[in-house]
């Protein structure tokens, strides 16, 4: 079960009070306690006429690892960062990054193609494209 500060998002591009909570707290554990889920990838979301790109950092994650689901007008990426290695011997300071389960969601503008996103990695960053509708694209229209 996810925790409200990840359950109740905002839309895409109008972010609640939960969102900006969320990122004072980026990396912290749940203090709600009833769920596994660690971290969550930072992500930069763009728009043109045409498309929305988001941009999810995963460095360390094999593709095959992350999952993207669209369903209810809702956009879903998951997936788990594995801790490699351990200290058979010696002592560990300290862990500054992130590890175990994340998972992002988004609820998807009405102007967006569910069926036609797209999603590819590269060099450690997600990038999921959102096709807009052709009624969302602005037309522009000849003056006689």
């Amino acid at each position: 079960m996810l925790p409200d500060i990840w359950r109740n998002r905002g839309s895409l591009m109008a972010p609640t009070m939960n969102d900006f909570v969320e990122r004072f707290f980026y990396g912290w554990p749940s203090m709600a306690g009833d769920t596994d889920l660690a971290w969550s990838p930072r992500t930069d979301i763009n728009e043109t006429d045409t498309e929305i790109v988001l941009d999810v950092e995963v460095p360390g994650i094999q593709k095959d690892e992350i999952k993207v689901e669209v369903q209810n007008n809702t956009l879903t990426i998951s997936g788990e960062r594995k801790q490699e290695k351990k200290l058979e011997k010696g002592e560990t300071y300290r862990i500054e990054r992130h590890y175990g389960k994340f998972e992002r969601t988004f609820e998807l503008p009405e102007t967006v193609l569910p069926d036609k996103i797209d999603a590819a990695y590269h060099d450690g960053v997600l990038t999921v494209t959102l096709p807009k509708t052709e009624k969302a694209i602005p037309k522009e229209i000849a003056v006689k």
